[in-house]
């Protein structure tokens, strides 16, 4: 089995990337995606590489599916079943303490309706002693309930179940006696064994609400690749930025939400490692969105829990922040301001440069009328795009907004740049981190052509631009790890810690984890174990993540005091102070299995060179038409420079070079873009 592929479904296009183990040649490619069946946007994509499916030997690919399901809210119909008198937690859910001021806050719109809430009696008490037995009676009238009323799903969270899931285990078993394989049952004790009710209850009605999607989109996935002789596991990509097969994303597909954006991430650590860039900003421009996430100390920013659509999660992901801006965004006039997404043309109809019958301006049409794109190298040359309609779509709202078409698609651009930069400030100085001390890498199919900008705006001088930038996210599944991630509530402060029991907790962690690798298929020699603490301040509500680093300094005398310096350390970096010696207390601990995976990256390069063949015409910057060097990337070979303006174009995506900037393509055969320092007076503004 020679060939390793890696798929990442997006909203437009559907990105392949394949590494022939003989050759040692990675070949990337792109297709439109299929919105009303995924599934044969996956063989269309393959089928351009005419590979041999007996010859593969490993597949992974990130989905959109149950992220799609929660967005457009299509999912399932969900009926909650919990514990007497709470019924109500989810409905009341929290106040928004971010936006505590703001008038115009709404709370999202429930998941599941008051009406569908079960309650059902039996409690355990804050200790996970036994209060009340579970009234099997109650468990049995809600499955008659979910038969007559139609649910697909039950979302089970008792009261404490994540110190007791006894409860919880049970009336699963009557759940699935009464209901058979047709109904999803999810226990909030296996989703989530966390405290927080309502964080809890909110995971678990999640994997309910996406879970019967992806299930279908897996099992279909995984029959049309027996049918076609593919035999070896589907691997999915995990938000936590690791690798599971397909049986375990189908018993815990909200493990999947994030799958096709984190592939990018996962991406840039390995080119942080790779470039020794320790610290990355990247940035995933593609048709219909736009994804920010950060590389730090050569490591993904992976938080233990997040958020999604305002519903919170208790799991670990990377830390993604995500708006609606890309190639395909809408550009519209809203009452005499001009605005640019997030409402996108997606793949049907597409921008009208597409030629699919799409009428209004997008930020793809607006390049196409700056001379940014050029329409026979598009998509590899597998797309000719229509610059007529581009001009009449952008010249359309020029009228209604009484100006100069070029001036208007200069307008759309920074307006989408500005909102770019906004969406890294998110995660960057509104966390006290300092944009400048990060290089930007840029990758999806529109991220090359819009990043200097977007640098220039908020400071960064040195832009990345990978090989296949517009299948990046694909590649990065090649660099990822299987992961699997455990968590045990351990309440204890300094003065409390009982290290033996810290021990035991931590070695029963490390059995799972290690049982988990092995179902997934990881051998001995592939295997790590990490292990984590969530420590607090006392009386503070929230926490941050020490790492433990050596089991065996648990029975040291010191490792409380190391653990505490390690507390200060992170809280000093996050929140700009720390108390040394202050009361601390400890709440969870989290354990990570990790099965490493064969890597591609030092197989990127590409083939020697073609000849030059550089074109001069004229492109837009700054409202100036200036004459550009327009070349393929194929023939720039290692060690070129390239002053700016420049166009590079290649298959997947093209990378812009502004007035005032240098390209380089170093010996990996990435480009990098150097800008000028940002002048004193413009960087304070």
């Amino acid at each position: 089995m020679t060939y390793r592929v890696a798929m990442d479904i997006g909203g437009t296009f559907t990105d392949v990337v394949t590494f022939d183990g003989a050759s040692r040649q990675v070949r990337a490619g792109k297709v439109l995606t299929t919105p009303d069946d995924l599934a044969r946007g996956v063989f269309d994509a393959l089928a351009g590489f005419e590979l041999p499916f007996a010859e593969i030997g490993f597949f992974v690919h990130g989905t959109t599916q149950g992220l799609n399901a929660l967005l457009e809210r299509r999912g399932a119909n969900v009926l909650i079943m919990t514990t007497r008198g709470i019924g109500d937690v989810y409905q009341i859910a929290r106040g928004n303490r971010e936006r505590l001021f703001d008038l115009h806050y709404r709370k999202p719109a429930p998941l599941v309706a008051r009406e569908a809430i079960a309650e059902v009696g039996g409690r355990f008490d804050a200790a996970g002693e036994e209060l009340e037995p579970l009234d099997e009676d109650a468990v049995r009238l809600a499955a008659k309930r979910v038969r007559e009323e139609g649910f697909d799903a039950v979302a089970v969270c008792f009261l404490f179940a994540y110190l007791n899931g006894e409860h919880e285990r049970r009336a699963g078993r009557i759940l699935r006696e009464e209901l058979g394989d047709d109904v999803l049952v999810v226990l909030s004790h296996e989703v989530a064994p966390e405290w927080r009710e309502y964080e809890r209850m909110s995971t678990t009605v999640m994997e309910a609400y996406t879970g019967p999607s992806v299930h279908r989109y897996l099992d279909k996935i995984e029959a049309r690749f027996a049918d076609n002789g593919l035999h070896v596991p589907v691997h999915v990509m995990q938000s936590s930025g690791g690798l599971v097969n397909a049986d375990f994303a189908r018993t815990h597909p909200l493990q999947t939400l994030l799958s096709g954006p984190v592939g990018g991430t996962m991406g840039g650590v390995a080119v942080s490692k790779l470039l020794g860039r320790p610290n990355v900003i990247c940035i995933d421009m593609g048709g219909t969105s736009f994804d920010v996430s950060l590389v730090m100390d050569h490591e993904p920013d992976v938080s233990p829990d997040g958020s999604c659509e305002g519903f919170p999660l208790l799991m670990p992901l990377v830390n993604l922040h995500t708006i609606g801006a890309g190639g395909g965004s809408l550009a519209y006039a809203e009452g005499t301001g001009l605005r640019v997404g997030p409402e996108s043309a997606g793949a049907v109809p597409g921008p009208a440069c597409y030629g699919r019958g799409g009428t209004q301006a997008t930020v793809t049409d607006a390049n196409c009328v700056l001379g940014r794109v050029d329409p026979d190298s598009f998509a590899g040359g597998g797309m000719r795009l229509d610059l007529d309609a581009a001009h009449r779509a952008v010249a359309a709202l020029a009228a209604e907004l009484d100006m100069d078409p070029v001036e208007l698609a200069s307008g759309i651009c920074d307006v989408g740049n500005a909102k770019m930069a906004q969406a890294i400030r998110t995660l960057t100085v509104e966390h006290g981190r300092e944009p400048g001390q990060f290089a930007l890498l840029a990758f999806g199919g529109a991220g090359p052509m819009h990043a200097a900008f977007i640098a220039r705006e908020i400071g960064v001088t040195e832009v990345i631009v990978p090989r296949f930038p517009g299948a990046f996210s694909a590649w990065g599944m090649l660099e990822s790890d299987v992961r699997r991630d455990f968590t045990m509530q351990f309440f204890a402060t300094n003065r409390t810690l009982d290290t033996q029991a810290l021990s035991a907790a931590l070695d029963a962690l490390r059995g799972q984890a290690i049982e988990a690798l092995i179902e997934q298929g990881i051998s001995e020699d592939k295997r790590s174990v990490s292990h984590s603490i969530d420590m607090r301040y006392e009386s503070q509500d929230y926490t941050l993540t020490v790492p433990i680093w050596d089991t065996d300094d648990v029975a040291s005398p010191d490792f409380v005091g190391i653990l505490e310096q390690r507390f200060a350390e992170a809280h000093h970096k996050r929140y700009g102070h720390a108390t040394p010696g202050a009361p601390v207390q400890f709440v969870t601990i989290r354990t990570t299995g990790r099965g490493r995976v064969d890597r591609t990256a030092a197989e990127v390069g590409a083939a020697a060179p073609a000849p030059a063949e550089t074109v001069v015409r004229d492109v837009v910057f700054d409202g100036t038409a200036l004459p550009t060097t327009i070349v393929a990337r194929s023939a720039l070979p290692v060690g070129t420079r390239l002053p700016g303006p420049a166009i590079v174009h290649e298959e997947t995506s093209t990378t812009v070079v502004p007035p005032d900037a240098e390209l380089r393509v170093d010996d990996n055969e990435f480009l990098t873009i150097t800008l000028a320092p940002r002048p004193e007076t413009e960087a304070l503004s």
